[in-house]
């Protein structure tokens, strides 16, 4: 009987969604630098006075919404949580794809995985 699932088709999937995800995050932050050349490209920079990022660029509710508002930082700062995600849909795709081949040593490897990124990712404050 052939498994609909086998390792093959795993490593395929997972390669195919390593790849559209790194290159979707690459569009998204090229995207975001066009927009931000041509509106700020032509100024001076100040080099004396350090500017950080906005407060609302510093969580993920306000990157959201500026990404999709089509601010420039914005869509940059989105596009880095794209590529910060790909490999955390990796690790999420992996847990499901070893628990349809029923291997279960490795969803608990994957899923003990799963939780250190998310505690990492969470700044230790889970």
């Amino acid at each position: 009987m052939k498994r609909p699932w086998s390792d093959f088709r795993i490593e395929q999937t997972v390669g195919n969604l390593l790849r559209f995800g790194v290159i979707l995050a690459a569009v998204v932050v090229a995207a975001g630098a066009l927009m931000f050349l041509i509106h700020h490209g032509g100024e001076p920079p100040h080099y004396k006075i350090f500017r950080g990022e906005p407060s609302n660029l510093r969580h993920v509710g306000g990157i959201v919404t500026d990404a999709f508002s089509g601010h420039a930082r914005g869509l940059i700062q989105f596009g880095l949580l794209l590529l910060i995600a790909t490999p955390v849909a990796r690790v999420i795709f992996s847990v499901f794809g070893f628990a349809l081949e029923r291997d279960h040593a490795y969803v608990l490897i994957t899923l003990i995985v799963l939780g250190v990124l998310g505690f990492s990712l969470a700044g230790g404050r889970i």
